[in-house]
């Protein structure tokens, strides 16, 4: 077979295009901030709207989850209407909906916040196309791999911003909204599309149906625990996710257009990557949101009864880890298989929260796992974005991003229903740690097994 020869990128703009990368690297970083900072506050928004942990995780999963739909959909509007104006649509429903939730005083109005909010995640792949499009193709990697850490940084900074708000939820939402106007205009300066737009059709049918059988399924882990794993409810939901999740399938196997592509899920040299991210983004949210769960539980409970503003300071290690490798992620991509940073990254994030498992009667433990992970993360998060793109065709590097942000996505909106399953059955956070553990390990093998299955197969591809 033929060596497929990429097209010769195009620049955003006549000189540098590494501005408009860093500024995308800023806005990206964003993304996962708005998330993660969401996680600390989950007990002080429990207490203070006087309402469940159950119902408040939905303000991180139903985001999630927003940003699950989001990501295909409008990367496809990317396609067709201009990458630089989706992305600058994000970053305004996040300004949008920062300030909504800096102003709320409920939690219909702060899951309404969040749902905004939930449409930045969509920056990851959309960023990518742009970098794809102006970035040299002998920096490509470099490019694709700062901004993949950087996300991973971002997500740390979430922690921090938190911490900072010293559990004010309202002063948290403000800062982000400040951040994510500095990160809107700096785009709108720096940033410009090389790709012409292309016709096409939205799925909104598939976007449609893809909500619905996620939002069965969550509902239906996150209340197994207390309706009943056997109760009519919880059956009833795993049966309409799954008879949803065949129909909507189906729909993406015939329509022309769809919002994902189902080959591109399967695909040999992707589906190491798809099930990696799956399985990393469990994990990450996983510990993340246990980490602080246990942080903050009284001693009584064997937690800490530590402020949020504590919880930051346990959780720095990590983002000063995954700081410090986003500054050496292009030196790294250009030395290490792609797959075998996922496997390493994933492996460490894995052995971290293990670490939990095992001690977890002191602080100093929360410290050692929280610079494991942003280790394992700093590596892992890296190289995602390389490995969903680098064994495929250069016209369809921006779907196959596409797809492994939004299987990250979901690992990370299934994370906190299995947690507060876990919780409400009485498994407690030790249990926590060893599902995020599992996940860790499990992406390893699968990042390992597909990038040597890669590079054998590699010779015969040309």
């Amino acid at each position: 077979m033929a060596t497929v020869v990429a097209p010769a990128p195009r620049r955003t703009s006549r000189g540098n295009p590494w501005p408009a990368v860093i500024s995308l690297s800023f806005a990206a970083s964003i993304a996962a901030l708005q998330n993660t900072a969401v996680v600390p506050l989950l007990p002080v928004l429990q207490r203070e709207l006087n309402t469940s942990l159950s119902a408040v995780s939905w303000t991180l999963t139903l985001s999630l989850l927003v940003g699950a739909v989001a990501t295909p959909l409008l990367s496809r509007f990317g396609d067709m209407y201009g990458r630089r104006r989706m992305i600058l649509g994000a970053l305004v429903l996040l300004v949008i909906g920062s300030v909504i939730a800096a102003l709320a005083t409920s939690l219909t109005w702060l899951i309404v916040a969040r749902v905004l909010q939930g449409f930045v995640s969509a920056l990851v792949p959309l960023s990518i196309g742009v970098v794809r499009d102006s970035v040299p193709r002998n920096q490509l990697a470099t490019g694709i791999g700062v901004l993949s850490a950087t996300m991973g940084f971002g997500s740390g900074g979430g922690m921090i911003l938190a911490g900072l708000a010293s559990g004010d939820w309202h002063l948290a939402f403000w800062i982000m909204a400040v951040i994510a106007l500095a990160a809107l205009v700096v785009v709108a300066f720096l940033v410009r599309d090389a790709a012409p737009p292309v016709k096409g059709r939205p799925d909104l049918l598939g976007a449609a149906l893809l909500a619905a059988w996620v939002i069965a399924l969550l509902l239906a882990v996150s209340e197994g625990g207390s309706w009943g794993w056997t109760s009519p409810g919880v059956l009833g939901l795993f049966a309409a996710a799954a008879v949803l999740a065949a129909v909507w399938v189906l729909v993406e196997r015939r329509v022309a257009e769809p919002l994902v592509e189902m080959a591109m899920l399967v695909h040999r040299g992707t589906i190491g990557a798809t099930v990696s991210s799956l399985l990393l983004g469990f994990s990450f949210f996983t510990l993340l949101t246990g980490m602080s769960g246990f942080a903050q539980a009284p001693e009584a409970a064997g937690g800490f009864g530590a402020s949020t503003l504590q919880v930051g300071i346990y959780l720095l290690p990590s983002t000063l880890f995954m700081l410090v490798i986003s500054l050496f992620a292009g030196r790294i991509m250009r030395r290490l298989p792609a797959s075998s940073m996922v496997a390493a990254g994933s492996l460490i994030t894995g052995l971290s929260a293990l670490w939990l498992v095992i001690a977890n009667d002191a602080p100093v433990h929360l410290y050692v796992a929280s610079s494991a992970m942003g280790i394992g993360l700093g590596v892992g998060y890296a190289a995602l974005g390389t490995m969903a793109v680098e064994h495929v065709a250069a016209d369809k590097t921006a779907v196959a991003a596409g797809v492994n942000a939004l299987v990250r996505i979901l690992g990370g909106s299934v994370a906190g229903a299995a947690i507060a399953a876990i919780l409400a059955a009485g498994g407690g956070y030790p249990v926590v740690f060893g599902a995020a553990a599992v996940a860790g390990v499990v992406a390893a093998l699968f990042a390992a097994g597909y990038g040597y299955l890669n590079r054998v197969t590699a010779p015969s591809a040309h």
